[in-house]
């Protein structure tokens, strides 16, 4: 509430800088890429779209020439020579890509409006439900806390002066060894909360023996390269040695550092697991503190059967911290299975955005999806030219804003799933070190990344859930800096524009494009897509070359060594999945997605026929695509979340509550009541033999079954 925004923003010095932009430094990405230059990378894309560039300045020039030659007009005339200087500079300003009469579009400005919020009741209830848990002494210093001397020379030399609310919350108690929940708005330090008093822990109690007392999971790659970084800064002055297991890195290296059993381990859920199958010599039962970071994504959909395989393989007397900005029903459910009466740290709400960040948004009218492209270009040419993130729903569209930014003439990288780890981790080195102005990514950037310096996010869909539009627009306004995010929402989209203008501590602004820029874009895109479809052919081709390159020296591997090695070889490593099972589960999620966005067989038949011509795919129906997928992962969250929730254990002692109404008497052999019925009248009865009526019965039974009463008698 408003009640705690206060000591929220005090709780950040002017010139304080976070430890997790210098801590990753230079060593933590250099180490990494170090790692894998040996991998030969091909012509990267920006040389591609350069060569493709080129080529279109040389056709347009000679087009020029000849109709200056036809017509020998003196105004088009000027122009080809302005263009030609134009085209012989080196370094091409963006303003080179546009001629006279376009100059109007960068000189009208954007109308920039508040948006009306509505009062609720509902949020003030939802917040109010937390308040008691955030409870902590807000004059802490680190110097109170009664951490080691190493840890607070560490401390002064990352720079840290004050903790932030989610350290003063989160230390003391973590070193108590209690179980955590804990919840803080991006950007507010939530790795150094949970380092801190582990670290103090194994300094406290240093090891017997090599192994691995404390594992930290993250959901990324990058992320783990981070929280690695941050963690050997904080331990530089003390002997506990660290580890980073995460996918895309060399395995053997990873192996041996594993053997050695390092102190700490940070590890993606899916490289972990294959170490624990392939890597004889390491285990997790002497592990003492689990840590989840960004929990609420490590036990979403993808991560869930990964995560139930290292819980089962982990220590039961651990303690276990969760860390998030968006704490969900989901880490409820984790909550229940793994931690041992928690404590609860919601420093912020869990829809809590950065208290710095503007908000704005963009309305797309129901008949312009398709001037979405060219919406977000106009922003990044004429409004936010220099530390931008751009974020898109699939890896495709962000493969092409890429390449068409590209030939727009901007400095451009990228960042999803389709890339290799080395071209991951240069696109991030490239955008800290300001040789890239805009960073085009999907959601794999959006937890965690602490990038300094990051002046704007723009989504270009909005995202799948409020979750995740709280984590994307986190990657600026961090530790109490300003920051502006820009949204562009569709008519679709407007029920959670509402949530979030309904949730908003600062007010909301609407920027509105003039019509005519928009158009302008428009047209300059649609004569790009040819030099996009180039620039894509020259992929497709090297993407063949390198294919047809692996097989033939995979070809000669195999005539060198013999076949019966390599085959031995292909099949060392296991996982807890066989591939069958792995098959039967993604072809499960697929046809899932399938189902909810496509019910009824017309609609499936018309989606896969649109598929098949890809390549002419209108802005409108690349924009319905993005949508559509995340629609498609709303309604599978939904459908999860309505699912009745299954009971982890049930305490034995508890006998199960008896249903109401009468009770329905079991029927119990007369040889059963006889040995278990230990009343006295029953005693009595059975001294003293059968009664007559007994003996009656017991003869009609044996006569019907054809035997003899007499030698047949139990008596």
């Amino acid at each position: 509430g408003p009640r705690r925004r206060g000591p929220s923003r005090g709780a950040f010095s002017a010139d304080f800088v976070f430890g997790e932009a210098e801590a990753g430094g230079e060593d933590a990405w250099t180490a990494a890429l170090r790692q894998l230059r040996g991998k030969k990378a091909a012509t990267t894309l920006d040389e591609k779209i350069e060569k493709v560039r080129q080529k279109r300045k040389l056709q347009e020039r000679e087009a020029k020439q000849a109709k200056v030659k036809d017509e020998d007009a003196e105004a088009e005339d000027d122009q080809t020579k302005k263009e030609c200087e134009d085209c012989s500079k080196d370094e091409e300003d963006v303003e080179s890509e546009y001629s006279l009469d376009d100059e109007s579009i960068f000189t009208k400005a954007d109308k920039v409006k508040v948006k009306e919020k509505k009062r609720s009741k509902k949020g003030e209830e939802a917040e109010s439900f937390f308040e008691d848990a955030s409870q902590y002494d807000d004059n802490l210093s680190f110097q109170d806390m009664n951490l080691s001397r190493p840890l607070l020379k560490a401390i002064t030399a990352l720079g840290f002066k004050q903790p932030t609310p989610i350290q003063k919350a989160c230390i003391p108690v973590g070193l108590l060894g209690k179980d955590i929940c804990a919840c803080a708005a991006t950007g507010t330090g939530k790795t150094a909360a949970f380092i801190l008093p582990v670290l103090e822990r194994l300094i406290y109690k240093p090891r017997q023996a090599p192994i691995t007392r404390v594992l930290v999971l993250v959901p990324t790659r990058e992320l783990g390269i981070q929280v690695h970084s941050v963690t050997k800064q904080l331990a530089q002055f003390s002997s506990v040695t660290t580890c980073l297991a995460v996918g895309g890195l060399d395995v053997k290296t990873q192996e041996a550092a594993l053997r050695s059993g390092p102190d700490i381990l940070i590890a993606t859920p899916g490289r972990l697991i294959d170490h624990l199958h392939n890597c004889p010599s390491f285990h997790l039962s002497s592990v003492e503190v689990l840590i989840l970071d960004e929990a609420d994504r490590m036990l979403d959909e993808y991560f869930e059967e990964q995560m139930k395989e290292i819980i089962r393989l982990c220590s039961h007397h651990r303690q276990t911290m969760l860390f998030s900005a968006t704490m969900t029903e989901e880490v409820k459910d984790l909550a229940s299975v793994s931690l041992k009466n928690p404590v609860r740290i919601f420093v912020n709400s869990n829809t809590d955005v950065a208290p710095f960040l503007r908000q704005e948004f963009i309305r797309i009218r129901p008949n312009r999806e398709g001037d979405r492209e060219a919406i977000v270009t106009a922003l990044l040419t004429r409004t936010f030219q220099d530390h931008v993130m751009l974020f898109t729903q699939t890896k495709k569209q962000a493969h092409r804003m890429h390449i068409l930014l590209g030939l727009m003439g901007l400095r451009v990288g990228e960042l999803h799933g389709n890339l290799s780890q080395t071209q991951r981790l240069e696109s991030l080195r490239r955008f800290k070190d300001e040789q890239i102005d805009i960073l085009v990514a999907t959601d794999v950037a959006a937890r965690g990344l602490d990038i300094e310096g990051v002046k704007t996010v723009i989504n270009f869909t909005m995202p799948n859930t409020i979750k995740h539009y709280v984590h994307r627009v986190g990657r600026t306004a961090r530790a109490g800096k300003a920051g502006r995010s820009v949204s562009l929402v569709g008519e679709e989209e407007r029920k959670m524009l509402k949530e979030i203008v309904k949730t908003a501590k600062a007010p909301v602004k609407a920027r509105i494009l003039p019509q005519d820029v928009i158009l302008k874009f428009r047209e300059k895109i649609e004569n790009l897509e040819k030099d996009i479809y180039a620039v894509l052919c020259l992929e497709r081709e090297e993407r063949e070359m390198q294919q047809s390159e692996a097989q033939i020296n995979k070809a000669k591997k195999q005539l060198e060594t013999g076949n019966k090695e390599t085959g031995s070889e292909s099949l060392e490593r296991s996982w807890f999945q066989t591939r069958e099972e792995r098959k039967k589960e993604k072809l499960a999620k697929a046809l899932q997605e399938f189902d909810l966005a496509l019910r009824g067989k017309k609609k499936r038949k018309k989606f896969v026929q649109d598929t098949q011509k890809k390549a002419q795919m209108t802005p409108e129906e690349r924009s319905q695509f993005e949508i559509l997928k995340s629609q498609m992962y709303a309604e599978r969250l939904a459908k999860r979340n309505r699912r009745a929730k299954r009971a982890r254990a049930l305490p034995e002692e508890e006998p199960t509550a008896a249903p109401a109404g009468p009770k329905k008497k079991k029927k119990v052999s007369v040889f059963d009541e006889e040995l278990t019925n230990t009343s006295r009248k029953a005693l009595k009865q059975y001294r003293a033999g059968p009664s007559f009526e007994d003996r009656k019965r017991l003869g009609i039974a044996q006569r019907r079954k054809g035997g003899n009463f007499k030698s047949k008698s139990r008596y």
